[in-house]
């Protein structure tokens, strides 16, 4: 039994494909433009210097990059809006450095002088794209304001300083950026004001 095949012909009044600088196989990813991006976040200068990194054949330095930004689109499907914020962008750069760094201590102690300097590059590469963090005196006040706080002078008053730690830190980051600050020099700081 034969059908009759009808064709159909598609008259399009407009291009296929929206003219833009971007080649078509890369139309589905999304774009990160300066419009859209805060102070904080470091995306787009990650882009930029991953693209100039190729362009120049720098293989350590677009291996980084590439490296954390894969941590990126990560946390980006992980992210209930679609992307993930800035902050944990920048928590992501500076744990990936702080991996490095530890990295190139071990291989240090165990006598590979060339993947210890692999990685000390790697670490500084990645240094690079971070804020500066917070500073020791800039903590202290924001400290000193959590602490004289009613709820939080309630909790210390109440018992041992120690217990009120967890609403110390609480407050504290509600206030303050986590990726903005070393959380160790806040622990010390925070535990000192306590005592």
């Amino acid at each position: 039994m034969l059908r009759s095949v009808r064709r159909y012909e598609f008259s399009c009044t407009t291009p296929l494909l929206k003219s833009t600088s971007r080649p078509a196989y890369l139309e589905f990813l999304p774009r990160f433009s300066s419009s859209n991006a805060t102070a904080l976040d470091v995306r787009p200068r990650l882009m930029q210097e991953l693209k100039e990194a190729m362009k120049s054949k720098d293989t350590i330095k677009s291996t980084t990059i590439r490296s954390v930004l894969s941590e990126v689109y990560a946390a980006d499907k992980a992210a209930s809006s679609g992307t993930a914020p800035p902050a944990a962008i920048v928590g992501i750069l500076r744990k990936a450095a702080t991996r490095r760094t530890d990295a190139a201590a071990e291989f240090a102690k165990a006598a590979r002088r060339d993947l210890a300097e692999k990685e000390r590059l790697e670490a500084a590469i990645l240094h690079a794209f971070l804020p500066p963090l917070l500073p020791q005196a800039d903590i202290d006040r924001v400290l000193a304001d959590v602490l004289t706080s009613p709820v939080i002078s309630e909790a210390v008053s109440k018992g041992p300083a120690q217990k009120a730690l967890g609403q110390v830190f609480k407050a504290f980051y509600a206030r303050v950026d986590k990726s903005s600050v070393d959380p160790d020099l806040v622990r010390a700081r925070a535990q000192a004001l306590l005592s």
